[in-house]
């Protein structure tokens, strides 16, 4: 079996500059990706001042959805199942990770792991019922700093272990903040896990060779922050028992204007 995802941290729905909404442009650039499921992050479950002021019609068409945005980006689409997992809460709103799915999802955790108040963070734990059997997805958006990212780590691990069953395959994506890629070994090594890139790499020998000669554990994955100039590594995939056919991350003037992160899609096989 065939299944294609994607990773996008869609900063609120708003742009990185001037902060103006993008939703309704999301939405149609979420359906480029022709993935089979979409992990999200930075999604706006509400937020009554952006809906005050860009909710109204304007020149036919409202800027702000009425809709959660997970809601809005499943509805008219074939993700026809969306999760949305609640972090940061604050007097008008709250936003958080969503999961869009063209499979149906079977059930659904989310998990705290914010380090301090003022930084909220979860992971999102779905359990999707594809043709070929369970598949456990993780949304993850870790923290700022590397102490508090070690400390999620760990809690991801935990979670894991706890939910889904050695020989399950598994899907962890989104944005995990980890630019000097401190954590991608120790998920391996605990979970058994790869990520996209690194696997598209091992299947070159030469690679293989040259990585042995650096004493590396892992290649760099891709960069995509920021996404008008991608620099620093901060979005990843992981997986498990699935084989990375291909793996990209979107560049060009689209993406720089829709949100400070650029997505990354990969098709992946299964079985």
């Amino acid at each position: 079996m065939k299944i294609r995802v994607a990773t996008y941290n869609i900063h609120k729905g708003v742009s990185s500059i001037r902060a103006e909404p993008r939703v309704l442009a999301l939405k149609q650039a979420i359906g480029m990706f022709d993935a089979d499921v979409v992990f999200l992050q930075e999604v706006q479950g509400k937020h009554d001042l952006k809906a005050a002021k860009y909710g109204a019609e304007h020149l036919g068409k409202k800027h702000w959805p009425a809709a959660a945005q997970h809601e809005y980006f499943a509805g008219e689409s074939r993700h026809l199942h969306a999760a949305y997992g609640m972090n940061a809460v604050y007097d008008h709103g709250h936003h958080g990770n969503a999961l869009l799915s063209a499979f149906p999802i079977a059930n659904m955790a989310n998990h705290d792991v914010s380090d301090h108040a003022y930084e909220q963070r979860g992971i999102l734990h779905c359990v999707l019922n594809t043709p070929c059997g369970l598949v456990h997805c993780y949304v993850v958006h870790l923290g700022l700093f590397e102490a508090g990212r070690r400390r999620q780590t760990q809690a991801l691990i935990s979670a894991v272990r706890a939910s889904a069953p050695d020989g399950e395959p598994v899907i962890i994506a989104g944005d995990f903040n980890d630019w000097r890629n401190t954590l991608s070994a120790e998920l391996r090594n605990a979970l058994g896990v790869v990520e996209a890139f690194d696997h598209l790499d091992s299947k070159s020998a030469l690679s293989d060779l040259m990585r042995t000669l650096r004493r590396k554990a892992s290649v760099n994955p891709a960069r995509t922050f920021p996404s008008a100039l991608p620099f620093f590594r901060l979005d990843r995939i992981y997986v498990r028992g699935f084989k990375v056919e291909t793996a990209e991350v979107m560049h060009g003037p689209l993406w720089a204007k829709l949100s400070d992160h650029a997505p990354i899609v990969a098709s992946l096989s299964l079985g």
